[in-house]
């Protein structure tokens, strides 16, 4: 047998115990190689996702995380990613069965992003903002703040509360870091999300977006409103968002 097949042996049983032990390789050692990597999985996907985490049994969990290690093929070896490779594999190829909780994609996701958010790099204090100088700004979202919509009210998930449906309304979040530093979430209105979103999107395709842009976009969506009500509308909120440091100047200086 070549290195090479050897190698893809070992690293197959590391992954799935219930494989032909890698011949020449005696089972306690094996053993350990496997709990030591295993455990690690089992470490971070736990400290990431605490709250999925405290709804199930100890050995429900284990059998989630053990079919993770199994079955999906991480894409990246830094750790802080293995996150994503978690709500990756529970969006495409687990199947939930009756067992897990029916706001577990949700779930997850949320406390994802609140992981991206924690790790995010700091915002630079040349593009933090005046509140009273919005309009001399191209604005964009910071990238220790995310924008999300969901079905059910995941902020007060617990063990002592589980939904068993989705809230008659969607739930719109901005997940962001504040100034001490702490993970924090701002529930928007469905125009506050719309807005947030689209500086989000225009964050990505150029240089940000102006106050007058942002005005001008909502007048397209709510031809019925005048520009001053939109204005007096929504600059509160980036004033807001601006002091939170959740919307930053596009150009550092």
């Amino acid at each position: 047998m070549s290195f090479i097949a050897i190698q893809q042996q070992f690293m197959d049983y590391i992954r799935n115990p219930s494989l032909p032990l890698p011949e020449g390789i005696e089972l306690r050692r094996m053993q350990v190689y496997r709990e030591l990597f295993f455990n690690n999985i089992v470490g971070f996907v736990s400290s990431a996702f605490p709250v999925l985490k405290s709804l199930y049994q100890d050995e429900q969990w284990q059998t989630l995380v053990q079919q993770f290690f199994v079955k999906h093929d991480c894409q990246t070896p830094i750790f802080v990613e293995i996150a994503g490779e978690f709500l990756s594999f529970l969006q495409h190829e687990y199947h939930i069965t009756e067992d897990d909780p029916v706001f577990m994609l949700p779930l997850a996701h949320y406390e994802w992003l609140e992981l991206c958010v924690a790790v995010a790099p700091d915002t630079p204090t040349s593009q933090l903002i005046n509140t009273g100088e919005l309009s001399q700004h191209s604005l964009c979202l910071a990238a220790c703040a995310k924008v999300a919509q969901y079905a059910f009210d995941v902020q007060h998930i617990s063990l002592d509360y589980q939904p068993i449906e989705p809230t008659p309304q969607a739930q719109f979040f901005c997940v962001f870091r504040d100034a001490g530093d702490e993970v924090a979430f701002l529930q928007l209105t469905p125009l506050s999300a719309q807005v947030l979103a689209y500086i989000e999107q225009m964050s990505l395709s150029q240089q940000g977006v102006t106050v007058d842009a942002i005005i001008s976009w909502l007048n397209e969506h709510y031809p019925q409103m005048p520009s001053e009500t939109l204005l007096s509308g929504c600059l509160p909120l980036l004033q807001q968002l601006a002091q939170k440091g959740i919307v930053i100047s596009s150009i550092e200086a």
